[in-house]
This record gives C-alpha cells, structure tokens and sequence, in this order.
C-alpha cells in the first residue's frame, strides 16, 4: 500500500527535517506545479492514510500508535519538518521529497543571479543552477536521482513490515507511466499554458533509468533480507524481472555498452540470503553504469526502446491539465 515516493533517508532524517520549507515556499512561484500536485495521491495522503483502514491494520501489527508521527510510516509517505524541536509532519508525499529539502538551495534556485528573468544571462543562468545543484537541488534533469527516491520507497525498504506488518512489499512501479500521470507537473516552462508530456527521448531514459534502478534496489532489498519469508521472495522476483527486461533492452540497443553491463551486473550475485557482500557490490555496478549512462547519453540513440515505453493508456492517473 505504497502511496507516492519520498527522499530516500532525507526528509526522513532528523538533519534534513531540519532543512523542510514546506510546499507553501515553492507555491510562491510555483502555483500551477502545486495545483497539479493537489490533485495527487502524493497530496491527499496527508488527510486519508491515517484513516485508512489497511493502513491501521498495518501499523497495528507493527506496534505504530500514530502512522504521521512514526518514523516507519512517516519516512516515506509524509514530508517532515523541524519544528520546536521535534519533527512534524506537514504535508503528504511533497516537493521536497523529489527535489529534496530546499533550505540551501531555494534561493539560489530562484534568485536569478541577483537580477530578474529578463536580464539574468545565458551564462549566469548556468553558474545558479551549477550551484543549486551543489547545494543538493534535485533538478528533472537528474533523472538517477529522482529515480532512485521513488523506488526507495515504491519498493519497501523494511523487511519486517512485510513480513510481520503485511505491508506489500512494493508498488507496480514503472517510471514512465507512474511521471507522466496524475503527478507531472511540468507547467514551467510553458508559463502555466500546458502541462506538457515526456519528449520521447526523455521517456527513453526514464524507461532505462527506471528499470536500472529498479533492479539495483531490489539487489540491494535481498542484501538485507534475514529471512526467508515474503519479504525476500518478493525482492527476488523483483531483481528477476527487472533483469530479463533489461536483457531484452540491451538485446535492442547494443550501441549502449552499458547497458549490457547492468545486465551482467544483474547476475554477478545469486540472489540469495547471507549474500549481502556481493548483493551490495552488484548493485553498486548497477548503480555506476546507470550514471554513466545519464552522463553519456540523452535518450536519442534509444528509439529502439519506443516499443516497450508504456503509452498513455498505461499512466497512474490523469495529468491536470492548466487552465485556459
């Protein structure tokens, strides 16, 4: 029962409660994005989850007396805050959960070197977003990153809340239909007029990207498993799918060495309990290539992926569309 993705170990950590504005900051500028993101379960989680009665049963076998204030519900579907000197939940699965908390980095991002839009350069431009990134900004264009905050919590990263809670060990999670549904906000550049789509090259490294690291955080789930219980199973089956689907990816695409590489990666560890060491060091190689691959290339040498890119029948949900 996986309601939306949060930073993975950020939000949830003491230290980055720390640095939570809240959506209300990025609302400022923001308005169409957070209008988009209303109509979101990331949103109405907040108000619905602590009545949801699979929810209760869940926190109920686990001991969990308030699901918003219980690190183990709270770390991936609420968004925390810092507030006398405790941490307080103020919103569902928010803007900072994907883009990370924006405390460093918010005024940077938006400060246009100093000046306004109109006459902030080309140059100066590239040196605030160079430095927003720095300051831990997740951007669009990092899509390892956004990638991997969603399938850190998309695929559970607890093994007894499986196994003693029920919880279910993870969404049917696809990045491509799951970004370009009810939670794609991408209105900024359009000025509010449209909420537009993935080009296809950007859908093809969302596919990649999204399989890769599906595949190295179910290596990495099996690395910590104890027991062989559901738990386990799951992430077994998980890595094994994600595994074949990639072969048939670099089976399309041999121009992307790299690909092939997470592949053999893949299959370098049994996935097995008391397998950690190498479990670890297969999703490391996983996780290196998957860089490598952002770094190297753009999406346009993969349209032989076009085929197995989940269309707009497949979304989670309906993007909003902005007003006239």
């Amino acid at each position: 029962m996986i309601f939306g993705c949060a930073t993975v170990g950020a939000i949830a950590s003491e230290s980055e409660s720390a640095k939570t504005v809240g959506p209300n900051a990025c609302a400022e500028c923001h308005k169409q994005e957070v209008e988009a993101w209303k109509g979101s379960h990331h949103f109405k989680t907040f108000r619905d989850m602590p009545r949801d009665t699979k929810a209760n049963e869940i926190a109920d076998k686990m001991g969990v007396r308030r699901i918003k204030y219980d690190s183990l519900c709270a770390s991936c579907h609420f968004t925390l805050q810092q507030k006398n000197n405790r941490e307080e939940p103020i919103a569902g699965i928010s803007c900072e959960s994907c883009h990370s908390a924006g405390q460093d980095w918010i005024k940077v991002h938006s400060g246009f070197s100093g000046k306004t839009i109109l006459f902030e350069s080309k140059a100066e431009a590239k040196e605030r977003w160079k430095l927003a990134d720095s300051k831990g900004m997740i951007r669009p264009r990092s899509v390892y990153q956004l990638a991997k905050n969603c399938y850190g919590c998309h695929v559970v990263p607890q093994e007894e809340l499986v196994n003693k809670g029920g919880h279910k060990a993870g969404s049917a999670f696809e990045l491509v239909s799951w970004s370009q549904g009810e939670v794609r906000h991408n209105t900024w550049h359009s000025k509010g007029r449209e909420n537009v789509a993935a080009s296809a090259a950007r859908a093809r490294m969302l596919y990649l990207v999204g399989l890769g690291v599906e595949l190295e955080t179910a290596l990495r789930g099996i690395g910590k498993a104890t027991a062989r219980k559901a738990y386990a199973f799951e992430m077994a089956k998980r890595a094994d799918k994600a595994r074949k689907q990639l072969a048939e990816v670099a089976k399309a695409a041999p121009g992307v060495p790299e690909i092939a590489e997470i592949v053999k990666f893949g299959h370098a560890a049994g996935l097995k309990l008391n397998n950690e060491r190498r479990l670890t060091a297969a999703a490391d190689g996983v996780s290196q290539q998957l860089i490598l691959i952002t770094e190297k290339y753009d999406g346009t040498a993969l349209a032989a992926l076009d085929s197995m890119i989940p269309g707009p029948d497949k979304y989670k949900g309906v993007a909003r569309k902005p007003p006239n």
